[in-house]
């Protein structure tokens, strides 16, 4: 599923239009980025919880020549499924 049919699936089930769908799920991901951008961690209860997770540098291998490469430290999103979403998923 792309961007555009996750806003006509909501705006069918929430008997709003597809604009008003466009809008409110444009406007989620957004707040979503600026919590995440600030440190904090998103926590929807039942759903799952998003957040930043900090990577070590570490040292790797080009897979093409088998070089050893520096990759540096970087901090990453990342989503944990909380219970509910998971036994949905099953």
């Amino acid at each position: 599923m792309n961007k555009t049919e996750l806003i006509e699936q909501v705006a069918n089930k929430a008997g709003i239009s597809k604009k008003g769908a466009d809008t409110f799920i444009s406007a989620f991901f957004t707040c979503v980025e600026d919590v995440l951008q600030a440190g904090d961690k998103v926590q929807l209860v039942g759903f799952g919880t998003f957040e930043v997770r900090e990577r070590q540098e570490r040292n790797g291998r080009n897979p093409q020549n088998g070089e050893i490469i520096h990759i540096p430290a970087a901090r990453v999103p990342a989503f944990k499924a909380g219970k509910d979403f998971k036994n949905a998923v099953k």
